[in-house]
């Protein structure tokens, strides 16, 4: 048996086997598969199977090699690397993060393991956005122009990214306390998603507090 047959084997068995998404976005309102949802289903079936997963790292890529333990073929899937920048954190707890995420996602595209579709439980909301490279805080950025609750953050030029961070904390709160339910509340994080999209890569604890401020609101509104 070819490594390609067990590797589908393993998928639809995979597929077959009760899993419990833990991972929880508590703003928007949806769960995600974290390592440990899956990672021992997959051992225990790639056990069974006779196939071998293993992770490996160099300073450009990230690596998946799956070999047939019978025959020595085998499968690779690989994902360039990225960096992490948690604010706060040591070189090595950045460093963490990145091989814990790429491990995620190796593995996923491995057994095709499918994730929420945009937002499992929150109308309105969209899918997670993509990596996005590092670059310089443009002088000026907007949200979604269909004219209601639409964000206009500018900063002069020289200003480092944490003035433009502070602005985007400051008028996002402003334009909160304007909420007068919670469709507003998500229509003002929808139509700015490029926005926060920024912060998250700017200030990751400042984009947290911001999100929670989100969720505080649309919790005073329900009353």
């Amino acid at each position: 048996m070819s490594v390609h047959k067990k590797l589908m084997q393993a998928r639809v068995k995979l597929q077959g086997t009760e899993m419990k998404k833990s991972g929880l976005n508590k703003f928007a309102g949806y769960t995600y598969f974290e390592l440990g949802d899956f990672i021992p289903h997959i051992q225990t079936i790639f056990n069974d199977i006779g196939l071998c997963g293993v992770v490996s790292f160099d300073a450009t890529h990230a690596t998946l090699c799956i070999t047939d333990t019978e025959d020595g073929s085998q499968i690779v899937v690989t994902s360039p690397m990225a960096e992490a920048n948690l604010k706060g954190a040591h070189p090595i707890q950045n460093l963490g993060a990145v091989l814990s995420y790429q491990r995620r996602y190796l593995w996923m595209a491995a057994m095709e393991i499918v994730e929420h579709d945009s937002i499992d439980s929150a109308p309105e909301a969209e899918p997670e956005p993509k990596p996005v490279k590092k670059t310089p805080v443009p002088l000026k950025m907007e949200g979604r122009d269909d004219k209601s609750w639409h964000l206009t953050v500018e900063k002069e030029p020289g200003d480092s990214s944490v003035s433009w961070v502070t602005a985007v904390v400051d008028i996002t709160n402003m334009g909160l306390k304007e909420t007068h339910n919670e469709a507003e509340v998500m229509k003002l994080f929808t139509n700015n998603r490029i926005i926060f999209d920024r912060l998250k890569l700017e200030d990751v604890e400042r984009y947290t507090a911001l999100m929670g401020a989100f969720k505080t609101r649309k919790e005073e509104l329900k009353g």
